[in-house]
């Protein structure tokens, strides 16, 4: 049994394959315990900070990144353990093959590491989000989305630097150095991009709007449903979806229509040139006693203006924001509906109504 176990087969002895054979079932068999064992571990260490964490929450994220990069980490260190057999020793493409499979190993790991780190920001996300819904003020929340994507962007091209320089054995100072003169060739090329990025920045610190906000923008209405690094999404009015550059938001003049105060109607009657200046002098009045509606904040009824063609009484009233669109809406044709009844009681005619053609026949 001795001189079995110590038999070589490719330069490496059949106890060598078995203890590797062994720790590689043992991997897969116990990676789940020994990751949930580490998951808890970090868990412990995470919530020292004092805030109340979802420990499934965390461990649903965390494990099946965790599984695979131990996984990975103890096939590799108990494949290190055997000697490289001489007859594979050959070339693909001017690489031996060992290169390759050191240079996939290195890489695998760099990856499923990537991804745990990822699922680690997912997480600290999750937990600032959380806390920013319990609070009044939701550009918390919108903050934390943003930089989410931001630092997830950041560590996506801190993992590629690794896979080039463990995966692919390449100088990370030289690459710096040469991506930096490359980003300045970029810079001028990406001139719109690094604006839109720049101008992310400058929405998210100075809070012109915010996710779920109804603005005016560019003659088009709608709620905003994510501002990203490089656009803000818009649902319209129409429900249609779309992307608006991010710079262009800065540079326009948006209208949040979810900031204002007040609704103002204005209705601009134009009476009959035919009409008397006493008849028009009773008729402001009788125009403010309907408006007397407790919807109603405020509201001013004047001869605004009068010319050739008509006088023009110009209606203005304010109502609360927190009425209902729809309430609104019924109120307003109420009030118009009132206004027209107004003038027929009165018997005075809009400036359209008594308009004449003359044919003249030469």
């Amino acid at each position: 049994m001795y001189s079995f176990l110590h038999k070589e087969f490719y330069n490496n002895t059949i106890s060598a394959y078995l203890c590797v054979f062994v720790s590689i079932i043992l991997a897969i068999l116990l990676k789940r315990f020994i990751s949930k064992y580490f998951a808890t571990l970090l868990f412990k260490l995470v919530a020292r900070t004092g805030k109340k964490l979802n420990k499934i929450a965390f461990i649903n994220l965390i494990l099946p990144p965790l599984e695979n990069f131990l996984f990975l980490f103890i096939a590799f260190v108990a494949l290190d353990k055997l000697t490289y057999p001489k007859e594979l020793d050959f070339n693909i493409y001017k690489v031996s093959l060992f290169q390759v499979v050191d240079s996939a190993t290195s890489i695998a790991l760099v990856v499923t590491f990537t991804w745990l780190c990822l699922r680690a920001i997912d997480f600290v996300a999750m937990i600032l989000e959380e806390s920013a819904i319990k609070t009044s003020d939701h550009a918390e929340s919108q903050l934390v989305i943003f930089f989410k994507d931001f630092f997830k962007m950041i560590l996506g091209i801190f993992g590629l630097l690794m896979i080039l320089k463990f995966g692919f054995h390449k100088e990370i100072g030289n690459i710096v150095t040469g991506l930096s003169l490359v980003g300045a060739a970029l810079a001028l090329a990406t001139k719109e991009s690094l604006e839109n990025l720049i101008a992310s920045f400058i929405i998210f610190f100075d809070k012109p709007f915010m996710v779920g906000d109804n603005i005016k923008v560019n003659n088009m209405i709608g709620v905003i449903e994510k501002i990203g690094l490089r656009s803000t999404r818009i649902r319209t009015e129409e429900k249609t979806y779309i992307s608006v550059p991010n710079k262009q938001m800065v540079d326009s003049i948006v209208d949040n229509l979810s900031r204002r105060i007040q609704r103002r109607v204005t209705t601009n009657l134009e009476i009959s040139v035919s009409v008397k200046a006493a008849q028009l002098k009773e008729l402001s009045p009788a125009i403010s006693e309907l408006l007397k509606h407790p919807e109603i904040q405020n509201y001013s009824v004047y001869l605004k203006d009068t010319g050739r063609n008509a006088h023009v009484i110009e209606v203005m009233y304010f109502t609360d924001i927190s009425q209902t669109l729809a309430d609104f809406n019924f109120m307003r044709e109420a009030i118009n509906l009132d206004i027209i009844a107004l003038l027929e009681k009165k018997k005075v005619p809009l400036a359209a109504s008594d308009s004449n053609i003359v044919v003249v026949e030469k």
